[in-house]
């Protein structure tokens, strides 16, 4: 996906201790990976991790509720390893609440985070990707953007909103060599939080964030005569 006399480049927005952490773990095996998150100490950990692993990473702290943060962002990542390949945009809220149990400033900051720093993200890296002719671009969608709870006052239209980010990108992009997909990820991730919050889970309940990452690490390098754009993971058991 990217010329040969450099090592491609994995942008990875919204890195915490589940999906976050396990697609940048699986694309630093042949990817110089960004880590991006708000609080960029709580990176460095994973950073050394992929770089004792013989990888190549670095911690770039944002807020992607703030263009200025995700324009600053960019281009660290530009500057210490190069155009981006690969964006995999991870990054959401996840406020519950109904209508009225929603703050107005609860619902901007979700679309925010979910739906605008999406958008922002992928001006950022599109450009160079058109000169180069390729590069793939995913979005981690949820069960909300599908077919939302009535606690999802926030949550579900952001998620409405980047899945028809999505599809209007890989209209307008896929012709032009990018490849743009929409994960609908329809499950709970198993990752500490969960756990804690819904103790009756059991682990063949939940999405493992490892699984999910070989199913992005797929849709990045999918022959372009078979490109997918919508995509479902789920655990086996999930009732749909």
């Amino acid at each position: 996906m990217a010329e040969s006399n450099r090592r491609p480049v994995c942008a990875v927005v919204g890195v915490g201790p589940g999906l976050g952490a396990a697609l940048a773990r699986r694309f630093s095996k042949e990817y110089s990976v960004a880590l991006i998150a708000r609080g960029e100490d709580k990176l460095v950990g994973l950073a050394k991790e992929i770089e004792t692993a013989g990888g190549k990473a670095i911690a770039v702290s944002a807020d992607f509720s703030k263009p200025a943060d995700i324009a600053a962002a960019f281009d660290k990542v530009r500057h210490g390893l190069g155009e981006v390949d690969v964006l995999l945009y991870n990054a959401a809220m996840r406020p519950f609440g109904t209508l009225m149990d929603t703050k107005p400033s609860t619902f901007e900051n979700t679309w925010r985070v979910t739906t605008f720093g999406a958008f922002l993200a992928a001006q950022e890296v599109v450009p160079a990707m058109l000169k180069r002719g390729s590069g793939a671009i995913i979005f981690t969608g949820a069960t909300a953007g599908i077919k939302p709870f009535p606690t999802s006052a926030a949550f579900g239209p952001a998620k409405f909103a980047m899945r028809g980010l999505a599809q209007v990108m890989a209209r307008d992009l896929q012709p032009q060599g990018i490849h743009v997909a929409y994960v609908n990820v329809d499950g709970a991730i198993d990752m500490p939080a969960i756990r804690e919050r819904f103790p009756q889970l059991t682990e063949d309940a939940m999405l493992k964030p490892s699984a999910i990452a070989e199913t992005y690490w797929h849709l990045a390098h999918q022959d372009r005569s078979a490109w997918s754009h919508d995509v479902d993971v789920r655990p086996f058991k999930e009732k749909w």
